[in-house]
């Protein structure tokens, strides 16, 4: 549980690292209603990840030889298209806008997710 706790703090960490993208939104009344709004977009992010990402990893397998994993970028990209999507549907407000801010934003957050995995504690 402590484990799930820290990817999805990690996950909101790096979601809010991407913010800084102007393409890439997150509105809310309060401060305290964004950080709720983050973290509950962070779930989705990881549902999204855990359930949809492999499938479209193996789908695309050719592809992934083919480009030498270039191609990850564009499966992220489209994996938080699909997290904005989702998020619209819950009646989150979190949005991003267009497949290159996508991508962009697909970048930072991998990096900063990988990183903070790093820095946080890996506990079961």
């Amino acid at each position: 549980m402590k484990n799930f706790v820290v990817k999805t703090l990690a996950n909101a960490g790096a979601l809010g690292a991407a913010l800084w993208l102007p393409g890439i939104t997150l509105t809310g009344e309060s401060t305290g209603k964004k950080i709720l709004t983050l973290i509950l977009v962070a779930l989705v992010f990881g549902f999204v990840n855990v359930l949809v990402k492999p499938v479209v990893k193996l789908l695309t397998l050719p592809l992934f030889i083919l480009t030498l994993g270039l191609i990850t970028l564009v499966v992220n990209a489209l994996m938080l298209l699909l997290t904005s999507w989702l998020a619209e549907q819950l009646d989150l407000s979190f949005h991003v806008e267009g497949f290159w801010t996508a991508v962009l934003g697909g970048l930072i957050i991998s990096v900063v997710s990988w990183a903070l995995n790093v820095v946080l504690p890996d506990g079961d």
